[in-house]
């Protein structure tokens, strides 16, 4: 039987995010959360890793243009420096 997805909201933030799951696991390592609700919080836990997970890409890719453009324009200016 495939798991029912269900529209899941997103954090405001990161660290958000990060806060929520941080709650999910110690409700899960203190064997005091519900078994009705188990499969609803690893199910939101498993959406938030993957938000952040997708936010750590988007800023490294994000990070990795910025250093490219740096470092491009710092040969432009090294380039110059010689022609002089």
């Amino acid at each position: 039987m495939a798991a029912k997805k269900t529209t899941q909201a997103a954090p405001a933030g990161y660290a958000e995010a990060m806060t929520e799951i941080e709650s999910i696991l110690s409700q899960l390592d203190s064997n005091s959360i519900d078994v009705d609700v188990l499969a609803t919080k690893v199910e939101r836990a498993s959406f938030l890793i993957t938000w952040c997970n997708e936010r750590i890409t988007a800023a490294q890719l994000t990070v990795d243009t910025l250093v490219a453009d740096i470092e491009f324009e710092e040969s432009d200016f090294e380039d110059e420096d010689e022609d002089e």
